[in-house]
């Protein structure tokens, strides 16, 4: 199975604690990293969980609010001390760029690699990335200020899988196997035609994950996220704060799994909790009482999807 893993640096809100970091993950698809969100202690984190400085490349922003975004001046900064030259690529709503080119330029003046600002539209659901490996939409949000989510979609195998025992039978040289993954059928000598089908196996389907950070309960996103493999999807009140929750354009983790389950995705992991809750078990209870595929997320945690 390929790897494709969700580092969990930090899944607190706006106020830090001594319990939870601020917003950021990891995602490691077969060894090349991408960071969703960059809130302060970031790179601490980042460090903490041995992830690789070098593989990672692209950073998605979901939104401007301090909690999401301010670890990344000394991201940039460490990474350049640590002797990067290539591209570092952020991805973010356009005042990104306005914001943090002076900051770089103030505090980071020696710095040994370009920083590349691609603006998005967090009102449009598109397209922004793609590589060999990957592409990564966008999935517009409800908050107080222009926010997206973003949905990673692992490209599909474009070969198929050999049926070992069929190949044998019908005794496929070598030399022919690229073509029969490719999708060709086999021509026996004796010109007997055998049908792909019987040869091969489609390739795996390929995953999706869905992040969904900060917004306020907002139907618009299901068929955007409609059965991917894993939502994280904020839960920042419990029902008994729903009408903060609607004040500050958050959600409850008991709207959060009724998103999941209208979306029929597979799983679910709740994170970005506010501070007013040492425990969050209550949390994990409201949302399994909608969605049993429910997990809480927390500091160093890693699911593979």
């Amino acid at each position: 199975m390929e790897q494709f893993d969700i580092n969990i640096l930090g899944c607190g809100s706006a106020l830090p604690t001594t319990k939870h970091h601020l917003s950021s993950q990891v995602i490691n698809l077969r060894g090349k990293l991408y960071m969703i969100d960059c809130g302060e202690g970031t790179q601490l984190q980042f460090r903490s969980m041995k992830l690789n400085f070098n593989r990672l490349n692209h950073i998605f922003l979901s939104h401007l609010h301090g909690d999401h975004c301010l670890g990344l001046p000394g991201l940039i900064s460490t990474m350049s001390m640590l002797g990067r030259t290539a591209e570092l690529h952020i991805h973010a709503h356009p005042d990104a760029e306005k914001i943090f080119k002076p900051v770089l330029q103030y505090f980071c003046k020696e710095l040994l690699y370009p920083v590349c600002f691609h603006s998005l539209d967090p009102h449009k659901n598109e397209l922004i990335f793609e590589d060999r490996t990957l592409k990564v939409y966008t999935i517009p949000l409800k908050h107080r200020i222009p926010t997206t989510g973003f949905l990673f979609e692992e490209k599909p195998a474009s070969v198929r899988h050999i049926i070992r025992e069929m190949t044998d039978f019908y005794q496929v040289p070598v030399s022919q196997m690229k073509a029969i993954k490719e999708g060709m059928n086999f021509v026996t000598p004796e010109r007997e035609i055998i049908p792909n089908r019987r040869l091969t196996i489609p390739a795996k389907l390929p995953h999706r994950y869905a992040y969904c950070s900060d917004t306020c309960y907002f139907e618009k996103i299901i068929p955007l996220i409609e059965g991917v493999d894993l939502l994280y999807h904020e839960a920042t009140f419990s029902e008994e704060d729903l009408a903060r929750a609607k004040e500050t354009f958050h959600s409850s983790a008991r709207q959060a799994a009724l998103i999941a389950k209208k979306a029929k995705v597979k799983r679910l992991v709740l994170g970005h909790f506010s501070a007013r809750y040492p425990d969050e078990l209550p949390l994990l209870k409201e949302a399994l009482a909608v969605f049993p595929e429910t997990i809480l997320a927390n500091e160093k945690m890693v699911i593979r999807i």
